[in-house]
């Protein structure tokens, strides 16, 4: 949905329970211009969608999130100053749910933490 429209996926690098991925924001993508205008942010629903979005693909199936127990913003992410965005997930099946734990982040500089349930659609 995001995938090479809002972001493109510039590094990948996914093992057993989680994975590492290193995208690009498109700073010149139409949300942004509501989002704020001159002053770009990434929404925290676009953001909780890419977690989405990349741990679909490293389980190779669709996901609907459950439930968000812990989401912290930290930081906004700008895609002019920041275009750059690490995001670690690692998750473990538990009682046919996924347990699921992302962070977004670039060098020191900490976006967004979260931990939550997902379940496989």
């Amino acid at each position: 949905m995001l995938i090479g429209k809002l972001y493109t996926l510039e590094q990948e690098e996914t093992v057993e329970g989680g994975g590492t991925f290193r995208i690009v924001w498109n700073a010149q993508h139409p949300v942004f211009e509501g989002h704020f205008p001159g002053r770009p942010v990434v929404p925290g629903v676009c953001m909780m969608q890419t977690i989405t979005e990349l741990l679909e693909r490293s389980l190779q199936k669709k996901v609907i999130i459950k439930k968000a127990s812990n989401m912290k913003f930290l930081n906004m992410i700008d895609p002019v100053i920041n275009p750059q965005t690490d995001i670690t997930l690692q998750y473990k099946i538990q009682e046919n749910e996924l347990k699921v734990t992302a962070t977004l982040k670039f060098e020191t500089l900490t976006f967004m933490k979260f931990q939550g349930t997902f379940a496989e659609i």
